[in-house]
C-alpha cells in the first residue's frame, strides 16, 4: 500500500482523516445538545433553530465557507477575538478546515441523533424518574444509552461528510499542501496538473473506499438498532 501512494498523497489522506476526526469529536457534544433540544424542546423559535441547523445541507458550500471566513478570519469578529485573546487562528490552517467540516457535517449528526431520541419510549425515562433519578441522571443512564445507535450513526455520517468536504474548506482555508490540502482539494489540484490523472484516480479510489466503509458501518448500526427495537 505504501508504494501505491506518494508521500504527498499520504499526507493528504492523513490530513483528511485528522480533520474529519477532530471535526466530529469537537461537534459531538453540541450535536447531542441541539438534537435533544429539537427532539424534546417545545419553545418559540424551534422551527427557526431547526432551519439554521440544517441550512448547510441546502446552502452552497462556497457560501458557507465565505461566511466562515467573514466570521472567523483574522479581521472577522470571532476570528479577531480568538487571535487577540487566545492566539488561535483558524483561517488558512488545518484547524479551520476542521471547523468547516464540522459545520458541513453538523446537520447530518443532529438529524440522526434527534430521530433516535424521538424514538425512545418516554415511559422508561418516567420510570427512572419515579425511582428517584434526577433529570441529569435519567439523561445519562437512560436517554443517552438508548440513543446510542443514533449517536453512532450521526458520528459515522458526519465523518463521511467531513471526508468529502470541499467547497467550504477551500473557500475558508484555501488549498495549502501539508496544511489544508485534504483528499478533495488534492484531487482538484491534480486534475488541473498535466499528468496528474493517475494520482487523482488513486485518491478518488481511496476516498470512495473510506466513504463506502463509513456508509456500511452506518447501515450496520441502523440494522442492529432496528433488531433491538423489534418484537
Amino acid at each position: 500500500m505504501a508504494e501505491i501512494f506518494t508521500a504527498e498523497e499520504w499526507t493528504a489522506i492523513a490530513l483528511s482523516l485528522r480533520v474529519a476526526g477532530v471535526a466530529v469529536a469537537a461537534s459531538l457534544p453540541l450535536g447531542i445538545a441541539v438534537a435533544l433540544l429539537l427532539a424534546r424542546g417545545r419553545f418559540p423559535g424551534r422551527t427557526l433553530l431547526s432551519a439554521v441547523v440544517h441550512l448547510p445541507l441546502v446552502m452552497p458550500p462556497v457560501v458557507t465557507g465565505f461566511l466562515l471566513l467573514l466570521a472567523f478570519g483574522r479581521r472577522g469578529p470571532i476570528g479577531a477575538f480568538l487571535d487577540q485573546h487566545f492566539g488561535i487562528v483558524l483561517a488558512f490552517r488545518w484547524t479551520g478546515a476542521a471547523l468547516a467540516c464540522a459545520v458541513m457535517g453538523f446537520p447530518l449528526m443532529v438529524r440522526a441523533i434527534a430521530l433516535s431520541i424521538e424514538a425512545i419510549d418516554r415511559r422508561l425515562e418516567q420510570a427512572a424518574a419515579t425511582l428517584g433519578a434526577g433529570r441529569v441522571a435519567v439523561f445519562l443512564t437512560v436517554t443517552l444509552p438508548l440513543a446510542l445507535p443514533g449517536i453512532l450513526a450521526g458520528i459515522v455520517l458526519s465523518f463521511a461528510r467531513a471526508l468529502g468536504e470541499f467547497g467550504a474548506t477551500i473557500t475558508f482555508v484555501s488549498n495549502i499542501p501539508g496544511e489544508t490540502q485534504t483528499i478533495p482539494s488534492a484531487i482538484y489540484s491534480l486534475i488541473q496538473t498535466p499528468g496528474g490523472d493517475g494520482a487523482a484516480l488513486r485518491l478518488t479510489a481511496m476516498s470512495v473506499l473510506i466513504s463506502l466503509g463509513a456508509l456500511l458501518i452506518s447501515e450496520a448500526i441502523a440494522r442492529r438498532a432496528r433488531r433491538e427495537d423489534g418484537p
